[in-house]
């Protein structure tokens, strides 16, 4: 794996790596003790003596100490453009193993924050990983911050809202509640501060967009303090995702202006996701005159339309809902967007959970293809939880590939308590995707959702467990640790049209990799959700680096604005959390009614945010439960 060096082609390595266990993910998953890089690729992998063939008077040896190398990970849905403009805005929930510490760290931030500043909790957690295995309840949450607006979102399904955000947004018994979502009421018409999507998220979304905005600086700050955290996990590229309320170009300019700026710390390929329902179309036939797929280089490029492609299209996953029906206008408004696309060689994406939903747009996708043949079009799904086996095999057909996400790491107990165990065990069909030769690749989608950190999507893939320990796969769906890797290196690089480029650690694909905190490969299961990188290299250069290599990274950056919950907290678990506390709640029988249709018999319904009657499907009733508080 590796081309000789002689005065002719001048192959004096700029970086060697040695001493290392490197998983180089190449076809015969082949392990390597050593590499070398050059103008940001690699040019030789091997054994040390190969490669250190390749030293010169300047080259830079970095010795990793029999640390296990793995290529940079790439994230293939992930919304890292609009997750890093509000960054340094959100306090992150994302790996705290208690709502007891969650609530200390609310308490702390909103003591913290300025006037006309709110607190956010902006996705990246379950209550099924906390200690207390329950939500926190609007009388906490109004406890924690009596004064300081709080906005906590919860997955795709609902919003907590404090009494002083509530008066921020101007929600009162007067607002109506939003097409396909619902504001809940106490008993003399008053806001609680519950917005629950039925299951559309935008009223969650429209309702946090209400909040302040950072400054242009402060934006820039906070864009590259999240890539910092990405790189932190091991992260070197991501495929961009657009998203709600993310419209182009206008807020594409701080990262535009950062890749100018030589600023990037992570590969960015973007799609642009439409922002405009029943306009869907008019978006796209501006977009195609205005940029096109490819454009850039390859730290920042256009990768082609979605994850949104129309809004009637849009089936979210609330499974505390039942399945979306959509609309029956979904197959003239798609197609006129898909043909448009195809027409024009532009790659797309689309948001699919349902099998129902997937076969609607299978249909058409197969109409357009016999009008205008995709013809090695990449284009794919993202998540496709329920797929069956028949609908994979159109997917091959069409050239298309899927991109799968943890969502339900995060959501797997609520599928189980609406459509049983065996339903969930093939949430998605990984394997039966990869044995029908469909590319499959990696991601998480982060921010809203899922939380971003890669390991524990890994964690998910190899263990089948949720962030709370509930098993959802038998041994048949879950993968080993070799394989699930290459979904987030090789496998997702298809969906970038950049497979050959990146993905492997192998001469002449971009020199990206992470020095591993601890063996991947060898650690019990549990640990796996708590690796980091503590040397990540992104096109040859260090963009993080921590232990024995904080020496080579580039100096941390002042975070901005300066009462900023990151500057507190950090990202994914990254301070030492405390100790539950033994006077808080310890969930015990009555934790079962989460998992039975059983209520306790002296619940006091008036003071909690929540209501287990029936099971997970009705968590949220109109008043609440006290069952669950401390």
């Amino acid at each position: 794996m590796f081309a000789k060096p002689n005065s002719s082609n001048n192959l004096t390595a700029d970086t060697i790596i040695t001493n290392g266990r490197i998983a180089t993910q190449d076809e015969r998953r082949s392990f390597a003790s050593a590499t070398a890089i050059k103008d940001g690729r690699f040019i030789a992998v091997g054994t040390e003596k190969e490669v250190m063939a390749y030293r010169g008077s300047n080259t830079q040896v970095i010795d990793v100490r029999g640390r296990t190398i793995i290529p940079g990970l790439n994230d293939s849905h992930l919304h890292l453009i609009r997750g890093g403009l509000n960054y340094n805005m959100e306090l992150r929930w994302d790996g705290v193993p208690s709502l007891a510490e969650g609530l200390r760290m609310l308490r702390e931030q909103a003591r913290r924050t300025p006037p006309n500043q709110w607190v956010r909790v902006v996705g990246g957690w379950s209550e099924f990983q906390f200690a207390e295995r329950r939500m926190p309840t609007l009388d906490e949450i109004n406890q924690a911050a009596p004064d300081t607006p709080v906005f906590i979102l919860h997955l795709y399904d609902r919003a907590l809202l404090n009494r002083a955000a509530l008066r921020v947004v101007g929600y009162t018994k007067d607002t109506p509640d939003p097409p396909e979502g619902f504001i809940q009421h106490d008993s003399r018409g008053n806001p609680t501060g519950m917005l629950i999507a039925k299951p559309n998220a935008m009223i969650l979304y429209a309702t946090l967009a209400k909040g302040p905005k950072l400054p242009y600086e402060q934006q820039l700050n906070s864009t590259r303090q999240f890539m910092r955290e990405l790189n932190r996990l091991g992260i070197t590229s991501a495929i961009d995702a657009g998203g709600g309320f993310q419209n182009y170009p206008e807020d594409y300019q701080i990262v535009n202006d950062l890749h100018q700026q030589g600023q990037l710390t992570v590969r960015i390929a973007y799609n642009l996701f439409t922002q405009r329902p029943r306009q869907e179309k008019d978006d796209f036939v501006k977009w195609v005159k205005m940029t096109k797929p490819g454009d850039g280089d390859e730290f920042y490029r256009m990768n082609g339309a979605g994850e949104m492609l129309v809004f009637s299209a849009a089936d979210f996953e609330d499974f505390l809902e039942p399945r979306p029906d959509l609309a029956p206008s979904l197959e003239t408004e798609l197609k006129d967007v898909v043909r448009l696309l195809a027409e024009n060689r532009w790659p797309f994406r689309l948001h699919a959970t349902y099998d129902e939903s997937i076969t609607r747009f299978l249909n058409v996708f197969e109409e357009v293809n016999r009008e205008v043949p995709f013809d090695g079009l990449h284009w794919f799904f993202d998540h496709a939880e329920t797929i069956s086996d028949r609908n994979i095999e159109r997917v091959k057909a069409l050239g298309g590939g899927i991109a799968i996400q943890h969502r339900m790491a995060f959501q797997g107990d609520y599928f189980i308590d609406r459509y049983g165990k065996e339903a969930a065990q093939r949430t998605p069909p990984i394997t039966w995707m990869l044995e029908m030769g469909v590319p499959v690749g990696g991601g998480t989608d982060a921010t809203r959702v899922a939380s971003y950190n890669p390991f524990v999507s890994l964690y998910w893939l190899v263990s089948g467990k949720t962030v709370g320990g509930t098993p959802l796969y038998p041994e048949k769906n879950r993968m080993d640790r070799m394989e699930a890797l290459r979904l987030y290196t090789v496998g997702s690089s298809w969906f970038s049209s950049e497979d050959g480029k990146k993905g492997a650690i192998s001469p002449g694909q971009y020199a990206d990799l992470a020095v591993l905190s601890e063996d991947y490969f060898s650690i019990p299961e549990e640990h796996i959700k708590s690796l980091e990188s503590v040397l990540t290299i992104m096109g040859g250069k260090p963009v993080y680096g921590a232990e024995e290599f904080t020496d080579l990274s580039p100096p941390a950056l002042p975070i901005m604005p300066e009462w900023s919950p990151v500057a507190a907290y950090g990202g994914y678990a990254k301070t030492p959390v405390a100790a539950f506390s033994s006077t808080s709640h310890i969930c015990t029988s009555v934790c079962a009614a989460i998992h039975q249709p059983v209520h306790k018999p002296a619940c006091n319904l008036a003071s909690s945010a929540m209501n287990v009657w029936g099971g997970l499907s009705s968590f949220w009733g109109s008043t609440g439960c006290a069952c669950f508080a401390f």
